[in-house]
């Protein structure tokens, strides 16, 4: 069977710099299944996933809808919610949990000031493993469903602690996709075994580059960007590298790296095209999707960022953005 995620795999199409774009994410457990648009099409009250997506909107917040993996029967069992909030941005980087009765209770948050990183008090520190959120939703794409059910469940039951389905973490033809917090990095095309390499990582407090599509705290040129620095100057520590800013517009941007050591690398991205034309999910018309070249780099010292560096070969990293 043809698929999106299958099309994508043959035509080796690059995944950095495709990851969704949120400094911080707001999980709320929501058991049963899930329609395509899942706040307003589960057993979640329609009325307060409007009023959620209205809230999270002009803040830059991502709501989405979790679930312990395994089967989802069709019932309307009344049920405590687990919520976890997560911050990415590094060197602020927090995970708070909290269980509640009534989801409404989280439209008392300050979304704008949990944009910001502060959250207010809410809930308590989450101490247990690293979240890894498998994306699940096959009614937004079958892949998520025919690929990303069969990971989480994997993964569950291999004993691995904090294994959530989620709703919908986009780019369906790079599934299974799957977020980890709380740093925020995705990855797609993703087994059960990378997976455990990629939380052990995290245990410790590094990122696994191998398969990364970039980090969610960045803008997508500064996800290729980054991404770009960590494999040149081979840094996997979490909270080391900070993208400062971002020049420019499509198709081309230049984005500053810095290393909490002082350095800093000026890193040129040009968006291109992805051929030959391929589906960017199942059933859509064959498309170009968007990707993210990194063309060059250089790295400069604190003080003077025009100071030479070195071009990178012919064959730029690339990466690809999704829809």
């Amino acid at each position: 069977m043809s698929t999106c995620a299958t099309a994508s795999r043959d035509l080796n199409e690059p995944l950095a710099g495709t990851a969704a774009t949120a400094r911080t994410w707001l999980l709320l457990e929501q058991p049963g299944p899930w329609g395509a648009k899942a706040l307003t099409s589960s057993h979640l009250d329609p009325d307060v996933g409007r009023a959620l997506e209205s809230a999270a909107e002009p803040t830059g917040v991502r709501v989405a809808l979790i679930r312990r993996p395994g089967r989802h029967a069709d019932c309307h069992t009344p049920a405590r919610h687990q919520v976890y909030v997560a911050h990415t941005s590094p060197g602020n980087a927090w995970l708070r949990t909290h269980v509640l009765d009534d989801p409404r209770q989280l439209l008392d948050l300050d979304f704008a000031a949990l944009s910001a990183g502060d959250h207010g008090g809410f809930g308590t520190p989450h101490t247990g493993a690293p979240l890894a959120l498998v994306c699940t939703n096959g009614k937004r794409d079958r892949c998520c469903a025919l690929l990303g059910r069969p990971l989480a469940a994997e993964l569950a039951a291999s004993g691995e602690q904090g294994v959530w389905e989620v709703t919908h973490l986009g780019g369906h033809r790079f599934s299974p996709t799957l977020l980890v917090l709380p740093y925020g990095y995705a990855y797609g095309r993703t087994a059960a075994h990378t997976v455990k390499e990629v939380l052990q990582g995290v245990r410790e407090g590094r990122i696994v580059t191998e398969g990364c599509r970039g980090s969610s705290a960045w803008e997508r040129p500064g996800q290729a960007a980054e991404l770009a620095v960590r494999r040149a100057a081979r840094e996997d520590s979490a909270d080391a590298l900070t993208v400062l800013g971002t020049t420019g517009a499509a198709p081309r941007w230049d984005v500053t790296v810095a290393h909490t050591d002082g350095r800093r690398w000026q890193v040129t991205v040009a968006q291109g095209a992805a051929r030959p034309p391929r589906p960017e999910s199942c059933g859509a018309a064959l498309g170009t999707p968007a990707r993210m070249d990194v063309v060059a780099m250089r790295e400069a010292s604190a003080a003077d960022d025009t100071a030479p560096g070195q071009e990178l070969p012919s064959t730029p990293a690339r990466g690809t953005r999704h829809a």
